[in-house]
Formats: structure tokens, C-alpha cells, sequence
């Protein structure tokens, strides 16, 4: 059997290596199994501490998908196991995220140029991978989304932060929403910040193997060659986004500090004539209302902090969402039985509590243990 991450290296005209990792399961869109962290963190780190490598390329094999999310089956499987055990007690989610964070977290502070082409569908996992990268291409298909509101979890892999530094309330809003992002809304949020059309990519990656690198030691140097090329094959420009378009309603929507008041401005679109906004207030309204408002939360509360932490307090999080049965039934409703009719507890957005919220960020090891990604620096 193939491997699920393929690497590569291919020579530049003056000596040095680019490394390209292949997310190698077009069949499952990509999505991102607990095997593809670990062999992701790996050649990372060989290609950081490797001298002639100057840039990293990470894409995703076949024409649909950069990553369409992680690994749901497996998280499944884990929570029927340890069902009714506790957060701590899920061995398999407690590594999942372990591996998953510390692979987010060592792109975002990679000491290297890196490349993530996200053409076609990247979501969920896949925005984790993304958005950590230096250069963050996308195509005239790329569709890009934080949907976690549908199956109960929260945008997390690093979510908390980015989505707090989108321009205005955006952030709020597709972390409430599960919005879909075009190629002009990625580069208008700056979840992108390049545009290249699928056609061109391969005279991309010619212009970037004929550069004239330099010793990794010259970073701005190397960042400003890739990012020559990029702009030398960018796309056309493209139309406004509903996202942009709808900037000030959805700022003026989505500043009350108050969850419930947010969710039921954003209920209010349900009949709007714009079918954008419409489908992104009918995706919270079935989706998980604790779930909608673990993300607002989560933004409020983690405005201020850093990256690793910003890590280390989704890492709790998501292990109660392991252990509280919502992860589990939208996981069930969505791919597992697929009647897309997901019993959520609690099922109104009133009886979200703030004391039920808190809960959330009780740290479920032993009082004596250091967290897990306590080696976050």
C-alpha cells in the first residue's frame, strides 16, 4: 500500500532542495488520519535540520482537495470505547490532538518558507495545516471552512487564534456559521494570501525549483524569492466575496459579547435573500449550539493569549468534547449513519450556561501532571 504522505525532494538550478509532502489520500479527500501527523512532524523536522533543503511545498494528492479535515472515524471508534469514562480517560483523542497540535504548532514556527497550495476543498484539519504556512495559496476552486458547529466539536487546531486576528467580527461568525470561503473571501479574511489558478501551478514550482536561493540562514531573502514567483503567476482578480460584501452587517451582527444575542442575530438571516447568508445561519440553526458557543467563547477568552497557549487551552477542550457525547452523536448523524438528524444536548442556545462553559476548561489529568503540550514554547 502507498503511504499516506508521499515526500519528495526536488532539485533547484543552483544546488539547494525544495521538499514537497503529498497528502496522499485522494479517495477520503485527503483527510488527515493520526499516521499522517506523526510522518508529517517527522520529515518536517528532517527538512528543517537539513541545510540544502530551502522551502517546503505541502499539497494534496489528486484534483478535489488540499484536506477536507481529520480523522472522524477514528475519533468515533475512540469515543464508543472509552463512552462514559471521563475526558481523560479516551487514550486515542488525548494522542489525536497531542499529535495534530504539535504538527500545527511546528508549522506555524517553522524557520523556513513554507508553501501550502490549497486548492479545491480545504477544511477543518486542513485550515490547521494551512494556516501555520508562510505562503498560503489558494485556487479559483479552493473552498475553505471551519464547519465544527455540524458535528459538535469547535474550530479548533490552532482556530481559536486565527479566527480571533480575521478582520472585524468574521471570526465569530464562521466559527458560528461554518461559512464557506471562495478564493476572494481567503485572501480578503487572510486565511490566503495567494492566488494561483490550477493551470499554472507546475510553471509555479518550475519558477521556484529556477530561483536563485540562498543558505536558509537568509530568511527574508528566501520568503521574498517565493513570494516573486507567486506573484508572477497570480490569478485574475475576482469578484468581492459575500463575506466582504457582507462586512458591516456581519460586524454589526456578531459585536455583542452576549452567545445567545449573537445566535439569535445570526438566526435571523435564516430567510435573507442572499443565499450565503442564509445557508450559514440554516448551518448553525442544525448545527451543535454548544458547539457555537465553545467557539465564540473560546475567541473571547483566548483574545490576549499566545499561540501555544492558545493551543494548550483547545487541547482541554477538545477532550471534553470527546467525553460529552456531542463530538460522538454529530460524528454518528453526519458519516456514520448518515441521517443527518443529530440529537444535540443541550438542544436550545438558552440552556448553554456559562457555568456548563466553564466546565469546558477544567483540566482533566491528575492534578500532579504537566500538560501535554506543556513543551509549546
Amino acid at each position: 500500500m502507498s503511504s499516506p504522505v508521499l515526500f519528495t525532494e526536488l532539485n533547484t538550478h543552483n544546488g539547494y532542495k525544495v521538499g514537497v509532502a503529498t497528502l496522499n489520500q485522494p479517495k477520503i479527500l485527503n483527510g488527515l488520519s493520526l499516521e499522517m501527523c506523526r510522518l508529517l512532524g517527522k520529515q518536517l523536522a528532517q527538512w528543517e535540520a537539513d541545510p540544502d533543503v530551502v522551502l517546503v511545498i505541502m499539497q494534496g494528492a489528486g484534483d478535489k482537495a488540499f484536506c477536507a479535515g481529520g480523522d472522524l472515524h477514528g475519533l468515533y471508534q475512540s469515543m464508543q470505547t472509552w463512552q462514559g469514562q471521563g475526558a481523560w480517560a479516551n487514550t486515542y483523542s488525548r494522542e489525536f490532538f497531542d499529535i495534530e497540535y504539535k504538527l500545527d504548532y511546528q508549522i506555524h514556527t517553522y524557520s523556513k518558507p513554507i508553501i501550502c497550495w490549497g486548492h479545491g476543498i480545504v477544511m477543518g484539519g486542513g485550515i490547521g495545516l494551512m494556516i501555520g504556512a508562510s505562503h498560503r495559496v489558494v485556487s479559483e476552486t479552493s473552498r475553505l471552512a471551519m464547519p465544527e458547529v455540524s458535528i459538535g466539536l469547535f474550530p479548533d487546531v490552532g482556530g481559536s487564534w486565527v479566527l480571533n486576528h480575521l478582520p472585524g467580527k468574521t471570526g465569530v461568525f464562521l466559527a458560528s456559521t461554518g461559512a464557506i470561503l471562495n478564493t476572494s473571501d481567503a485572501l480578503f479574511s487572510g486565511l490566503a494570501n495567494y492566488q494561483v489558478d490550477y493551470a499554472n501551478w507546475e510553471a509555479v514550482v518550475n519558477g521556484l525549483l529556477d530561483a536563485a536561493w540562498q543558505k536558509p540562514a537568509h530568511r527574508r531573502f528566501n520568503d521574498d524569492l517565493v513570494h516573486a514567483v507567486l506573484a508572477a503567476h497570480k490569478g485574475k482578480p475576482v469578484e468581492a466575496g459575500p463575506l466582504q460584501q457582507h462586512y458591516a452587517l456581519i460586524n454589526e451582527i456578531c459585536a455583542p459579547v452576549n452567545i445567545q444575542t449573537i445566535y439569535q442575530n445570526i438566526a435571523e438571516l435564516k430567510d435573507n435573500d442572499d443565499p450565503w447568508l442564509s445557508r450559514a445561519a440554516t448551518t448553525m440553526l442544525k448545527g451543535a449550539p454548544l458547539s457555537m458557543a465553545l467557539g465564540v467563547v473560546l475567541q473571547q477568552k483566548t483574545l490576549h493569549l499566545s499561540l501555544a497557549d492558545v493551543f494548550r487551552m483547545e487541547y482541554i477542550v477538545a477532550l471534553h468534547c470527546c467525553a460529552d457525547g456531542q463530538l460522538q452523536e454529530g460524528i454518528r448523524a453526519l458519516l456514520v449513519d448518515k441521517d443527518k438528524s443529530p440529537k444535540w444536548m443541550p438542544a436550545d442556545i438558552n440552556d448553554v450556561t456559562d457555568e456548563l462553559l466553564e466546565s469546558y476548561f477544567d483540566s482533566p489529568w491528575p492534578k500532579s501532571d504537566r500538560h501535554p503540550l506543556s513543551d509549546l514554547v
